[in-house]
């Protein structure tokens, strides 16, 4: 059995915080107590907003391409121009106002990750961590500091998927966990040994946490209790292995 268990009662997460103290404090209130094979699924957000990946729309001076766009489809120019600054390359700027960008993560999704909804009230945007990896790597360590136990952490945040409507939240930063679950080589059913299925483990972890943490009933942190992951093996390649190399991408 599989358990999804939400935290309750963290505060709104300012920068500067100490995002595992306050997990760690919601988790004792709850009388969960965290454990090793336990996996921690963090929403991008608090993430960001710990780390100071706060910007005020007030301090953004939009340029030229970003006024353009944003007065053809009636758009913020301050959020675009953050959006643009935050692409390593602009994929589409599709009918609508979307962008679709690139980042410097590698990737691609909608509007480069910057966010205005749940930021925290205000003039603002939320920005995707600089390094999520780097991210879930210390939020496990300072855990382990804090209670005695390291579970793994996924750094979760929403994507749209191409031929799919809907949203759905995936891992964009791991720690402590293999993000892919390679079976090639491996039997079916009937013993014909399987080619092609690479498990993206990771992804399934933070989709599935999002069914209790819900849009915005205020709940950024699922334990996922009962799940078999695998740990890292060797260097933790965290969630940067999820990125399609570009030689492989099919539709550039």
């Amino acid at each position: 059995m599989i358990r999804l268990v939400p935290l309750d009662g963290i505060p709104e997460v300012r920068p500067g915080d100490d995002l595992a103290e306050l997990i760690a404090a919601a988790a004792s209130r709850g009388g969960i107590g965290l454990e090793d094979a336990d996996v921690l699924v963090v929403t991008q957000k608090v993430v960001s907003k710990a780390e100071g990946r706060v910007v005020e729309l007030a301090s953004v001076e939009p340029g030229e391409r970003a006024r353009e766009w944003a007065q053809r489809w009636g758009k913020d120019p301050r959020q675009v121009e953050l959006v643009l600054r935050e692409s390593a390359e602009v994929v589409r700027m599709a009918d609508g106002g979307l962008i679709i960008s690139r980042t410097r993560h590698g990737l691609v999704c909608a509007n480069a990750g910057v966010d205005v909804s749940n930021a925290g009230g205000g003039d603002v945007a939320t920005l995707l961590p600089e390094n999520p990896d780097s991210s879930a790597r210390a939020l496990r360590d300072r855990l382990r500091e804090l209670v005695g136990s390291r579970p793994a952490v996924v750094v979760s945040d929403s994507f749209g998927r191409p031929w799919r409507l809907g949203i759905v939240n995936v891992a964009i930063g791991t720690a402590g966990l293999e993000p892919l679950l390679d079976l090639r080589g491996e039997p079916d059913a009937q013993g014909r040994p399987m080619r092609a299925t690479v498990i993206a483990i990771a992804d399934e972890l933070a989709a599935a946490a999002e069914l209790a943490s819900g849009k915005v009933d205020q709940r950024p942190v699922v334990v996922v209790r009962g799940y078999p992951y695998r740990p890292a093996a060797g260097p933790d390649r965290g969630a940067a292995a999820l990125v399609m190399p570009r030689e492989q991408d099919l539709f550039p």
